[in-house]
């Protein structure tokens, strides 16, 4: 039986642990926490995974919170006027329900379901010099820890890292008390807020702790009116400022939000990350290799979601490649083979990310504006959100962006109107 360690307890690296373990290989997964300070700590992300990801935890029956999780069926997108009104607004309808399930409650739970089918778990903080004793035990070392020491050996790729420095800066608080949006009641959606020059601002429907909340989200331009978390470590007043620049820049949230109240203690994330792609291949002071795994080596920011959603890509794609992998060692090779297939699924999501950091191009506009009149083009683009390569053939370039409004727009009579959310 092979030995595979696994330095990481997050949803690439518990996910990728209990394929591996359900196929007969021997895993050990490294963590730095027990269950039990994973389920009782702060919030860790503000993920929302669509039906392409979720789909991964389906096939290996562990998708033990579906029926529990609010079921996000749509996606809607506004910008802000600068009188506090919206020059757009519309929903798409997702194809395949997405769903938010707040990582305590889920990594909790994976480790516990690992442990109890006979996976060891070693609780440990460890660092590189510890990585290069326990790795001679092991026929393969997966680092899923994507922050601390461990990222260090992974050197950046300059050809796809763009950016040096944090794009926006982050702040997440879950809450209970969220009132419906008045237009849609009965419909749960992402709510993606554009405001120029501020940021984003994102409202996600999820499941906590303590059972469905929601998640309130700025993406703050560094410098700008709404980058005014840094320091703050008191989750009220956290809270307290997110509900302050609701008021200020999306009132229509604002409204929703007057009796919302924190889950918990730990409810609240603050923080900034700089975009990053590394490259796959780790070298330990011993000479061993290991491999990066899903956000150690693509580091995405989070303005359209899809952290969550590549780390379960990322252990689906590693998990064909080492069961096909059969006998044969896991060399250089092989770690770079493996990386370069995931990176043809990550690599449409990176472009199209550090594409909604920048400005909107003039076209960009008019998709955004055609979606308000035009309900396909707002479900495509709702859509794009689980499969980012469908962006490829309509979004970036002017010339296909018009040809594909000119055909959606031919499709419906040329009338104007048949968008949702408006209002």
């Amino acid at each position: 039986m092979r030995s595979i360690l696994i330095v990481g307890a997050g949803q690439a690296g518990l996910q990728l642990a209990l394929g591996l373990q359900a196929r007969g290989y021997g895993v050990t997964v490294m963590t730095h926490r027990t269950a039990d300070e994973i389920r009782t700590g702060r919030v860790m992300s503000t993920q929302c995974m669509f039906a392409g990801a979720l789909a991964h935890e389906r096939d290996l029956g562990i998708d033990f919170w579906r029926r529990q999780a609010p079921d996000v069926d749509g996606l809607g997108v506004s910008v802000a006027a600068p009188d506090g009104g919206r020059v757009i607004d519309w929903l798409g309808r997702l194809d395949g329900t997405a769903q938010s399930v707040d990582q305590r409650v889920k990594m909790a739970g994976w480790l516990e379901t690992f442990a109890e089918r006979g996976g060891r778990v070693v609780v440990h903080a460890a660092a590189v010099s510890d990585l290069d004793y326990f790795a001679r035990a092991y026929d393969l070392v997966l680092v899923a820890a994507g922050r601390g020491d461990l990222v260090s050996m992974f050197a950046r790729d300059a050809g796809r890292s763009p950016f040096a420095e944090p794009q926006r800066a982050l702040a997440a608080c879950y809450v209970h008390g969220l009132g419906p949006r008045p237009e849609h009641p009965d419909l749960r959606a992402v709510r993606c807020n554009l405001v120029p020059g501020v940021g984003e601002f994102f409202v996600i429907p999820a499941l906590t702790t303590s059972g469905p909340c929601d998640i309130l989200f700025w993406e703050a331009v560094p410098g700008g009116p709404a980058d005014v978390f840094a320091g703050v470590r008191d989750p009220g007043r956290q809270l307290r400022l997110t509900l302050d620049l609701m008021r200020r820049h999306v009132p229509w949230e604002h409204a929703r939000a007057t009796g919302v109240e924190l889950t918990d203690a730990g409810g609240t994330l603050s923080g900034r990350l700089t975009p990053t792609v590394r490259r796959p291949v780790g070298e330990l002071p011993s000479g061993g290799l290991v491999l990066g795994v899903a956000d150690v080596v693509v580091a995405n920011d989070p303005v359209t979601g899809q952290g969550a959603n590549n780390a379960s890509r990322c252990a689906a794609v590693y998990l064909e490649r080492i069961t096909a992998h059969g006998d044969r060692p896991f060399d250089r090779a092989w770690m770079q083979a493996a990386f370069d297939r995931y990176w043809e699924v990550a690599a449409p999501v990176t472009k199209w990310t550090n594409a909604m950091l920048a400005p909107p191009p003039e076209h960009v506009l008019s998709l955004i504006g055609a979606a308000g009149e035009l309900q396909p083009v707002a479900d495509r683009f709702a859509n794009g959100f689980d499969d980012p390569a469908d962006f490829e053939e309509w979004f970036y370039d002017p010339e296909p962006a018009r040809g594909y409004l000119a055909r959606v727009g031919a499709g419906a009579g040329g009338a104007a109107g048949g968008g949702a959310g408006q209002g």
